[in-house]
């Protein structure tokens, strides 16, 4: 019994992250400016701009 319920569980859970990737897309993240990501990721005020400057520089090599 335990059996079907972890089955019919997990399909569910598949269903969902199908979903999601279906949604979201599994490149967007490659494609997205990094300098932009870090700042639309973290709450405002968090770096500095000097800060996100030489994060950036870092990102870049």
């Amino acid at each position: 019994m335990n059996a079907e319920v972890n089955v019919a569980s997990d399909s569910e859970s598949l269903q969902v992250l199908a979903h999601w990737f279906k949604s979201n897309g599994t490149c967007q993240i490659s494609q997205t400016d990094p300098r932009r990501m870090m700042i639309e990721r973290y709450p405002a005020g968090l770096f500095s701009e000097a800060e996100l400057d030489a994060l950036w520089d870092v990102m870049e090599g």
